[in-house]
């Protein structure tokens, strides 16, 4: 194929992909959490060359620096990486190892961004829209949106607006750390949102349950490249 055949087909599955998430976008909801969290799943994800390894660890609450179950899906990357369209990435193994949890969490913390996203649906909306769960994007990096730097100290934020809308919080989850940039996914409100990401940042910049899928998707490329 010519190098215009190839921008064409690139350019159709952007129009397509923009246009999926502007439509599953119509369904987030953001409203408070309903009862007290008992459980809360993690997501991540890395790559090979070729493959997407989703990570999903579930946590009691009260503890969430120990997984109490852990979910492994491996799937062929069919998306990619383009910023704003990480959900059509990684989404399809992350659904696969939420779905194989033997027990739905009460929340999930998603390793991206929320409704702080150009068109309001980052991939933690994606899961929340299609899972039917609360969701909550949690990103080291920041994506859309305007914002002041917050306080130096821990739980110190400000917000990220996008339009004149606030989308997000610039979330300072350790004394002297960078910030973190979260946003509610699905099910959820901005002041839950920060309220459960500060409850899991003990010891670390990222919250523990989000720190240890991280590290689980890596091994499992790493084991799955050395075997």
């Amino acid at each position: 194929m010519d190098d215009c055949g190839e921008l064409y087909l690139r350019a159709k599955a952007l129009a397509e992909a923009e246009a999926i998430q502007r439509d599953l976008a119509r369904r987030v909801e953001l409203r408070p959490l309903k009862g007290p969290l008992r459980t809360i799943a993690a997501v991540d994800a890395d790559y090979g060359e070729t493959l997407t390894y989703a990570a999903v660890l579930l946590f009691r609450y009260s503890q969430c620096n120990t997984p109490i179950e852990k979910r492994i899906a491996i799937r062929p990357t069919a998306f990619p990486y383009l910023p704003g369209y990480l959900s059509l990435r990684e989404a399809p193994a992350a659904l696969d190892a939420l779905n194989h949890l033997s027990q739905p969490p009460d929340l999930v913390l998603v390793d991206g961004q929320g409704i702080a996203h150009p068109r309001r649906f980052g991939i933690a909306c994606h899961i929340g829209v299609l899972t039917g769960l609360p969701t909550i994007g949690c990103a080291k990096s920041h994506l859309v949106g305007t914002f002041r730097e917050p306080g130096p100290q821990q739980g110190n934020w400000s917000p990220l607006e996008l339009d004149g809308e606030v989308v997000g919080a610039v979330l300072r989850t350790r004394t002297g750390v960078r910030p973190l940039f979260v946003s509610p996914g699905h099910l959820v409100r901005l002041d839950d949102a920060i309220e459960v990401v500060l409850h899991c940042s003990t010891r670390y910049r990222v919250p523990e349950p989000l720190r240890i899928a991280d590290r689980e998707a890596k091994a499992t490329r790493k084991e799955w490249h050395s075997a």
